[in-house]
This record gives C-alpha cells, sequence and structure tokens, in this order.
C-alpha cells in the first residue's frame, strides 16, 4: 500500500534533491531548471518559503511562494512526471495558498505559460483568474519563447 504523500518545509539540506527535481518536471520541456544555487538564493530571500511533497521516502513535488507585505506569488510548482495527475499538485497548491494567507497574504499571483493548458487547468479550478499577459516571457529551450499568461487569487 502506498502512504499518503507528507508535506514538509523546504530547506537547505533539501536543495539538491529539490534542484533535481525542478529539472526532472521541467527540463524536458525546454526550460531551464533550477539549480541548487538558484534554491539556495532564493529560499535566502526575505518571505520566500519553499514546501516538499515526499512518499515512501521519495520526494514528488515542491511549490515555492513569496509573501510580501499583503500579496502572495507562487514562484513554481514542480511535480515529477511520473506522479503527475494524482492530486500532488493541487495539494502544492492549497498548501501554498494556505501559508500564504496565514502569512497576512490577500491575493497570490503567479505566470503559467499559454502552452501549458494542465497548469493553466488547474490553477484556474483553484479560482485563479487572468489579470494579463507578458508576450514572449518563457523561454522554451531553442524554440521560440512562449507568453506567459498572469494570474491572481484573493485571498479573502
Amino acid at each position: 500500500m502506498t502512504a499518503i504523500p507528507a508535506l514538509c518545509r523546504l530547506g537547505a539540506l533539501d536543495l539538491d534533491r529539490a534542484a533535481a527535481l525542478h529539472g526532472e518536471a521541467f527540463g524536458p520541456q525546454g526550460e531551464r531548471a533550477w539549480t541548487r544555487q538558484d534554491m539556495a538564493e532564493l529560499l535566502a530571500s526575505p518571505g520566500v518559503a519553499g514546501l516538499l511533497l515526499r512518499r515512501d521516502g521519495a520526494d514528488i513535488g515542491m511549490a515555492v511562494y513569496r509573501v510580501a507585505a499583503d500579496e502572495s506569488e507562487l514562484l513554481t510548482i514542480a511535480v515529477r512526471p511520473a506522479d503527475r495527475r494524482g492530486g500532488a499538485g493541487r495539494r502544492l497548491l492549497v498548501a501554498a495558498i494556505d501559508h500564504a494567507r496565514a502569512a497576512g497574504a490577500r491575493a497570490m499571483f503567479l505566470e503559467v505559460g499559454v502552452d501549458n493548458p494542465a497548469a493553466r487547468a488547474l490553477y484556474q479550478s483553484a479560482g485563479f483568474r487572468a489579470a494579463g499577459r507578458r508576450p514572449a516571457y518563457l523561454r522554451r529551450g531553442d524554440g521560440p519563447p512562449a507568453d506567459a499568461i498572469v494570474m491572481r487569487l484573493a485571498l479573502g
């Protein structure tokens, strides 16, 4: 029987694993994967926190978000391809929203590629709505950059 995934804080001792997870989740799509250094610098920034989702001793997903004053930004959600479509992304998203709300945020923003319908559907189902567009914002390997949709969720 597979254990229920457990959430924990993403800390300094998790940086190598988090970078590997991000690379596995985004590298095949041609996006630049975050390095250990990228993760360390982000987590050292004011208001930035991360969550790691683990099952049976293995990392299956992570989320990194920032809270500044009464706004928050979801910086990334990464789920291993083999663990997608099983609720891991939703669990991370809900946890990041809850943490941001508890830290005093009244809204959460994110950017998602127009070419990522699965992520857009997840965010829309959680109540996020389009608030803008950034043309040619996301790099896609050797291909042309993709537009990003800026989405917003009121945290009430």
